[in-house]
């Protein structure tokens, strides 16, 4: 038996109006979003304000990590050579500023995808000139080749999710690697990228390994961090070992910040790619300000063709923290910057 959410974790959910427009534009440019295909329980709320992360390289992974919903296929169909076209399309459509493009893992393919996802980048700054772009990538296998020709498209944000604790990888990550994880995210930061990375809680990690990992991710010149609980899909997945109160995730956001982490997202809702625009805006640690936000805050994506609608906004810029918002959007903390 599924262990039950508990009360703090439970949030109504927002008007869906929104939240179809963006799945029907989504649906026209034949595009995938992790947030279905994951499974994400924030995917209502993101929606809702016309956000969405967009999955590139099919909707099945060569993989079959047991934290993770998308389905396992050891040979998915190949890549779809109007992709790229049709998701900077898409972003455009949204109005976005600020676009967040991950992918399955495509362990079949020679170079894991990564000239696909360098297309997407080019696509979407073609595209759209004004408008960053965050990669959530795979770990490629490792391979130097691979992880450069994405660098060499320039994201603004380049994202690798080391995900759980080293003793718990084998078990719960068993075709990735930790080490490995690190160092692409090491060869990234060496490159000048600016580096984000997530680890989920409430798998079984004690204390002392979460400390340990959040010091490796240091170590590897991580800037942005996002610390989540972690759900179980389904009766078939890792189980959840515990679930981790609100005032845990605040006490490891302050932790983090003391490790030197520029930007820290840390409460139970957040995902990696979840309001990534307000992690992104985090200002350097030489004072050059980060990623614009997706759209000016003022404005909600209406679901036409570039269409936004007015409403209030309770936004604030990322030099202080960011309040919760009626849909329980957690905070996000920067350290402060250095003269």
């Amino acid at each position: 038996m599924r262990p039950r959410l508990p009360s703090w974790f439970r949030r109504p959910l927002p008007p869906g109006a929104e939240a179809g427009r963006v799945k029907r534009l989504l649906g026209r440019h034949g595009l995938h979003t992790v947030c279905e295909g994951a499974k994400c329980p924030n995917r209502a709320a993101c929606w809702h304000e016309g956000a969405a992360a967009f999955l590139i390289l099919g909707d099945a992974c060569t993989r079959d990590c047991r934290f993770c919903a998308i389905p396992h296929d050891a040979r998915p169909a190949p890549p779809d050579p109007a992709e790229p076209a049709q998701l900077a399309e898409a972003a455009a459509a949204m109005g976005l500023r600020h676009v967040v493009v991950t992918s399955v893992t495509r362990d079949d393919l020679l170079d894991g995808g990564a000239g696909h996802f360098a297309a997407v980048v080019r696509a979407v700054r073609a595209r759209l000139p004004g408008a960053t772009v965050e990669v959530l990538v795979p770990d490629f296998q490792g391979e130097p080749v691979a992880i450069d020709a994405v660098l060499a498209a320039k994201p603004d944000i380049f994202n690798h999710n080391l995900e759980t604790v080293e003793r718990l990888q084998p078990s719960v990550r068993p075709q990735a690697d930790y080490r490995r994880s690190l160092a692409v995210l090491r060869r990234a930061a060496q490159a000048g990228a600016r580096t984000k990375s997530g680890l989920m809680l409430g798998l079984g990690e004690t204390d002392a390994e979460l400390r340990a990992a959040l010091r490796d991710l240091r170590a590897a010149d991580v800037a942005l961090l996002t610390l989540g609980q972690y759900l179980a899909p389904s009766a078939a997945h890792w189980p959840v070992a515990r679930f981790v109160p609100p005032a845990e995730f605040d006490r490891w956001r302050d932790e983090t910040l003391a490790l030197g982490f520029a930007c820290v997202a840390s409460a139970p809702h957040v995902r990696s790619s979840y309001h990534a625009e307000e992690l992104a805006a985090a200002p350097r640690p030489d004072g050059r300000d980060g990623a614009r936000p997706s759209r000016n805050p003022s404005e909600r994506f209406d679901g036409r063709d570039g269409g936004t609608t007015s409403v209030s906004s309770d936004r604030v810029s990322q030099a202080t923290p960011l309040p919760t918002h009626h849909f329980n959007i957690p905070s996000f903390h920067s350290s402060p910057v250095s003269p």
